[in-house]
């Protein structure tokens, strides 16, 4: 399986993108369009830009999130898409930073 990366300048980190990550963002934005806009137009850049708003631990009853040591929460702003906010989980061991979610803020 091909791993796709994008450097986020914010946190001088790789961000890589997997399935689960696709999936975890395709079910909050099939709900809201500008979330579907967001990810369809600018999916990299929000990726390479978002800056860090804050860290906290996984949320204990989601199962998508008990393989990560923290959860990072960043937000992008852009005038066609109002502002975003990038969810990035830190695995526990390898420390990689995988994208977990990007929801339109309203």
């Amino acid at each position: 399986m091909q791993q796709t990366q994008v450097y986020n300048a914010n946190l001088k980190e790789f961000i890589n993108i997997r399935y689960l990550s696709i999936q975890e963002t395709s079910l909050i934005a099939a709900n809201k369009y500008s979330s579907t806009f967001a990810l369809t137009h600018y999916f990299t850049e929000i990726l390479e830009f978002a800056e860090e708003i804050r860290r906290t631990a996984p949320k204990k009853d989601n199962n998508n999130q008990k393989r990560f040591a923290e959860m990072i929460v960043l937000e992008y702003t852009r005038k066609e898409i109002g502002t975003v906010k990038l969810t990035v989980g830190v695995l526990k061991g390898s420390k990689q930073h995988i994208q977990y979610c990007i929801t339109a803020i309203e």
